[in-house]
């Protein structure tokens, strides 16, 4: 008889001695107040006492401008602004070249230089020519295996390119920027298809393979491959490929890419590292924040039906921010930024995209609602708490993705497509200008113990 405990099974914990003792608060080793953190100058969630990030490293990809420091070391408050190898976002999205502005934005981060043309079309081959996936990947890591959760589907694809790559494991920055461009132009594959598996297997729906085409842009690609018709207008295409350039990097300091640069630090191969940080971004308070801003104005425009009444969206807001509308959480979603303070770069440059692409598509009336809605946000967390709340990148973005009929599920994975070149580019730098294993300090506070044996206890 096999009386080895089923850890599948809770019953293991009927005896509920052990729970209160794990859970209760008088635990010596679960209760840390966080009086404690000051005491002995732990920044805890590696932030500094006024919310900012504590400096972890130097770097020359990108820097993520949100406030000024006074002579005191306190906080200023000014506009946002998001440079790469130090261009302006802001330029680099309203000066791009058609509908790749994005693969433009790839050859920056991995390079640290704007290509000419000659450079840039020779790079955009580069990357048509890894479009397709390994003979069999398709059939194999994707339809065989079809996940209800994308991001985890993604994780398992990208381990998997390990299996097909010569040399998987060499360190070398010239490998590794083989690797990342690689990743950068079957990521949008490996999600369309993830997605079609995952809606064919669960729900029964039509399984449709659109194989990439050569002469369309990621952005193009990703359209292409998601409708089934594979029909998308330029406006369509432009918007898409302006919402991965916004998305492709945000300095050393976010979680995934922090998360890349400290696995990567270890020696690992690049799909580990990247396979870190797409778990990283799977979290709702990072990548998937904006499916919380979807899910937000999903109830709000159910209960207004697009109302653009100031009083109306008034009440709807104190209700939110008083813990008694939506989640209860007392958070209302898209607003507010680690580091920026008057304004979020990219969600300055998200609005009037979605407000020309709801032009085209005839929904002027949708988009003036989320305007109209950030403006009464804005307006009452700034009586409620006397200073100013950016509206940031995820209260956008979701409502662009709607009007482009691209589906919650692949909200999130489409981060990863746009951010993986941010990962690669951070990788290489490391690799370039530190070589050290990241490893942090913690300090321990618990109480020593003296050990009983077991037929004693």
């Amino acid at each position: 008889m096999n009386n080895r405990p089923d850890f599948h099974d809770d019953s293991m914990f009927h005896d509920d001695s052990i729970l209160a003792r794990f859970f209760g608060k008088s635990s010596n080793y679960t209760d840390i107040p966080n009086s404690m953190f000051k005491t002995y100058n732990v920044k805890k969630g590696l932030r500094n006492d006024d919310g900012t990030g504590v400096r972890i490293g130097l770097t020359k990809v990108c820097d993520v401008v949100g406030y000024e420091e006074g002579p005191d070391g306190s906080i200023i408050p000014c506009e946002g602004d998001l440079t790469l190898r130090g261009y302006s976002l802001k330029d680099l999205v309203k000066n791009r070249y058609k509908h790749y502005g994005y693969e433009e934005m790839v050859f920056l981060l991995l390079f640290g230089f704007l290509p000419d043309r000659k450079e840039f079309d020779n790079f955009r081959k580069c990357l048509s020519d890894r479009y397709d996936l390994p003979a069999d990947f398709l059939t194999n890591d994707i339809l065989q295996m079809p996940s209800e959760n994308l991001m985890n589907k993604l994780q398992s694809c990208t381990i998997s390119l390990y299996n097909y790559a010569q040399d998987p494991d060499a360190q070398d920055v010239y490998q590794t920027l083989l690797k990342g461009i690689d990743m950068v132009a079957k990521f949008p594959s490996i999600i369309c298809y993830s997605y079609f598996a995952k809606m064919h297997h669960f729900y029964r729906q039509s399984l449709i393979i659109h194989y990439p085409r050569p002469e369309y842009s990621i952005a193009e690609n990703i359209l292409y491959m998601l409708r089934p018709d594979g029909k998308f207008t330029d406006k369509e295409a432009s918007v898409l490929d302006g919402i991965l350039m916004i998305h492709a990097e945000h300095g050393g300091g976010n979680n995934s890419t922090f998360t890349n640069v400290v696995m990567g630090s270890t020696g690992t191969d690049l799909y580990s590292a990247v396979c870190g940080s797409i778990g990283s971004l799977k979290g709702p308070k990072h990548g998937g924040a904006n499916l919380s801003v979807s899910r937000m104005m999903q109830q709000i425009i159910a209960d207004t039906h697009y109302s653009c009444d100031e009083e109306l969206l008034r009440n709807i807001v104190e209700r939110i921010l008083d813990k008694d509308y939506f989640d209860n959480s007392g958070l209302v979603y898209g607003f507010g930024h680690a580091v920026y303070t008057l304004s979020d770069p990219r969600c300055e440059l998200l609005r009037p995209l979605c407000e020309t692409l709801a032009e085209e598509r005839g929904c002027t009336d949708r988009f003036r609602f989320y305007a109209t809605f950030e403006k009464v946000v804005k307006k009452i967390i700034c009586e409620r708490t006397g200073k100013p709340v950016c509206t940031n990148v995820d209260y956008y973005s979701g409502f662009a993705y709607n009007m482009l009929g691209i589906p919650e599920d692949l909200f999130t994975p489409l981060f990863s497509v746009a951010r993986v070149a941010g990962w690669v580019a951070h990788n290489i730098e490391n690799k370039m200008y530190d070589g050290k294993i990241m490893r942090p300090a913690t300090k321990y506070i618990g109480e020593p113990e003296k050990y009983v044996p077991l037929k004693k206890r």
